[in-house]
């Protein structure tokens, strides 16, 4: 034991990235759940080959925790926390084979301090696993191609598959391999070998139930996935708010020095590149070719779309080892002070909840709302519970309750994977039910004074109540408006 706390000590990268893991897993106990933690919570509880909006990886991982140790929303965060801390592991592997011993501490502190690490530890996203088997797939594909070592590609070819059951946007994994593969002079040979090809097509295996759910769904996810977006993008808006919103988000999930350092390496080597028809050698092209696709690919969008500000996080496993590269002692120290600035303030708005969001995605106010909800039912005996947000209250609700509680696919409307829990809704008919629906915006206590016409066309009678008022801290916090609804008629 002294040894290894000998080492600790004598290791400042690693004191530093255990000193923020520390930090990390001290915070757990006090955050609370999460709507997208209570929605793939759901997925685990519910399993299946794959999801409407994702891959089920996430699901899978959060049932195995909870199976092992219990459920409870510490444990949801839990697994997140054990997950992202193999990535920073397998990270730090990864990153020893590009760079210098002193180098790789910088690049080790620099990954651990930011502040997407602390989102992946503490949230409960498709992104915890995808970054972990991107990862993987990058240690696994420098194996088989700089050091020769074949079955590599095999492994490689695994870890692929399971990157794209984290996340559709792992597909980038093999276009980055392909694409390294043409642009490098001294690797191009690998185009012809069965161990490449057999990567490929085992990564494709793996995926397969994927694809073989959206096929007995009529592709449902990839539609979903694809359709909108498309739709949007090929209208072509230009929208300057959309762009520098992306450039807001990057700097805040990678902080200033960071981003800026990711702005500038891609713009020497896309200059070197373009103008001097220069590549850089292979190792660094390698690095590149798993980031230009995914952070420079997804910022040429943002003019015309709204890039959600977790999309580029894989390019950051490969940006950060090529961040190492340059990142001076000094810039690296005013890192780590933004880094350690955020991560207080944000600590004292888990602990004290400082300033009220004005949103569902917030961590607080849940468990009260289900509580409220079933003293209600008392009073309302022998009806069920329904709201109308997509997911996130009625996924939190049914973390929280032991019934079941349904979505706004109960007034027909589409109501993403709640469609395919295999609910049958004929056996509600007749039945009363509790609408919940959020007040985002609160400002009064005020009842909402009107009434959805699909609660009518569903309902035979349809009263509001007096909302729910959810204090935090003392303070009125959060409004849910509630509404009684009598004979449920699943068409009317």
């Amino acid at each position: 034991m002294e040894t290894i706390t000998t080492y600790i000590k004598n290791n400042k990268a690693l004191s530093w990235v255990l000193g923020f893991q520390a930090f990390r897993l001290a915070l757990l106990p006090f955050m609370g759940l999460m709507p997208q933690d209570a929605y793939y919570y759901l997925y685990g509880q519910n399993l299946s080959l794959s999801y409407f909006d994702h891959p089920g990886m996430i699901g899978y991982l959060l049932r195995f925790f909870t199976d092992i140790f219990g459920t409870s929303v510490f444990i949801v965060k839990f697994a997140d926390l054990c997950v992202t801390s193999l990535t920073l592991y397998s990270f730090y592997t990864l990153a020893s084979y590009f760079l210098s011993k002193q180098k790789l501490q910088r690049a080790f502190i620099l990954v651990a301090s930011t502040i997407f690490i602390s989102i992946l530890s503490f949230n409960s996203t498709p992104d915890v696993p995808l970054l972990l088997f991107w990862t993987l797939t990058l240690l696994c594909l420098y194996k088989a191609i700089f050091e020769d070592k074949k079955w590599f590609f095999i492994l490689g070819g695994i870890a692929m598959g399971l990157s794209f059951n984290s996340k559709y946007t792992a597909i980038l994994l093999q276009f980055g391999l392909l694409g390294f593969l043409i642009f490098s002079n001294r690797y191009r040979k690998l185009l012809a070998s069965p161990w490449l090809w057999s990567s490929l097509i085992i990564s494709a295996a793996v995926t397969f139930p994927v694809w073989y759910w959206n096929y007995q769904h009529e592709f449902a996810s990839f539609v979903f996935q694809s359709s909108e977006r498309t739709s949007s993008i090929s209208e072509f808006k230009i929208s300057p708010k959309n762009f520098f919103g992306a450039v807001g988000h990057q700097m805040f999930l990678l902080l200033p020095v960071l981003f800026l350092i990711f702005v500038t390496f891609t713009f020497k080597y896309t200059k070197r590149a373009l103008l001097k028809f220069k590549l850089p050698n292979s190792k660094t092209l390698f690095l590149l070719a798993f980031f230009i696709p995914t952070f420079v690919g997804f910022f040429i969008l943002t003019p015309i779309y709204w890039v959600k500000l977790n999309w580029m996080m894989p390019s950051y496993i490969s940006g950060i080892i090529i961040a190492g590269m340059f990142i001076s002692k000094k810039l690296l120290k005013v890192q780590l002070i933004f880094s350690i600035v955020f991560h207080l303030l944000f600590s004292l708005q888990i602990l004290f909840y400082l300033i009220p969001i004005k949103s569902d995605d917030t961590w607080v106010g849940w468990e009260e709302l289900a509580i409220e909800i079933a003293s209600l039912e008392e009073k309302k005996a022998d009806t069920f519970v329904f709201s109308n947000d997509n997911y996130k209250t009625a996924a939190c609700l049914n973390f929280f309750m032991d019934e079941k509680v349904f979505a706004q696919n109960i007034i027909g409307l589409p109501a993403l994977h709640f469609d395919y829990l295999g609910d049958n809704l004929a056996t509600l008919q007749g039945q009363d039910a509790l609408f919940i629906d959020s007040d985002k915006r609160f400002k009064n206590k005020d009842k909402l004074g009107s009434i959805d016409p699909l609660l009518r066309s569903h309902f035979k009678n349809v009263t509001e109540l007096a909302p729910i008022i959810i204090k935090i801290n003392g303070k009125d916090s959060r409004k849910f408006w509630v509404f009684y609804c009598t004979d449920y008629q699943t068409k009317k």
